[in-house]
């Protein structure tokens, strides 16, 4: 699930030190930007807290996306083992529900990592949509498909709807940061509609 920088057919050569220096700061820097001023945190300034000019940063991370894919892809990991560890749970749709809602706690961290992941699913070809995006529909696919198994969730329901409803959800959460609620509430109804009749 790493995103490559190289082509497809050449491996990766190991980063010297300096440059895998640099590689780590980027990220602890964007890291922190993203969670103090949202994904669209300036680029330029994520370089200066870095220690390194902006040519540095797009010579690692050529856009904004590669570098979001990046960031989040600890998280990611994470998601995607939760998902493994859900896919054995004795009550499918229960395991659904909760892997989405640690997706919307995950999503709420980052002010506007929900509008980001929204727009990738509609670019396969983006980092951000191949690091996050299908790993992630990948791992909601199986969970899905095992809570429409159990006969609890209709079988017309698509993993994309549902990421795309998730993804709004969270975007709804973000804007609504007061209302602690908010989130298993709107679960709770888009629920109600994926219930098998």
């Amino acid at each position: 699930m790493a995103l490559e920088t190289a082509t497809a057919h050449a491996p990766a050569r190991p980063m010297r030190a300096d440059a895998r220096r640099n590689y780590e700061r980027l990220l602890t820097e964007a890291r922190t930007a993203f969670v103090e001023h949202g994904t669209d945190a300036s680029l330029e300034d994520i370089a200066r807290r870095a220690g390194v000019g902006i040519g540095t940063l797009y010579r690692h991370f050529p856009n904004r996306t590669a570098l979001m894919g990046a960031v989040f892809q600890k998280e990611v990991c994470a998601l995607l083992a939760r998902a493994r560890e859900l896919a054995k749970a004795p009550q499918p749709c229960r395991a659904l529900v909760d892997w989405l809602r640690e997706i919307i706690d995950y999503a709420s961290t980052y002010r506007g990592l929900s509008h980001a992941l929204m727009a990738a699913s509609g670019d396969a070809s983006s980092s951000l949509s191949q690091g996050c995006g299908l790993p992630m529909r990948e791992a909601g696919s199986a969970l899905l498909a095992r809570a429409q198994q159990s006969g609890n969730v209709r079988s017309d329901v698509g993993i994309d709807d549902l990421m795309q409803l998730t993804n709004a959800i969270a975007l709804a959460v973000e804007q609504s940061p007061d209302d602690t609620e908010l989130a298993d509430r709107l679960l709770a109804l888009t629920f109600t509609g994926l219930k098998s009749r």
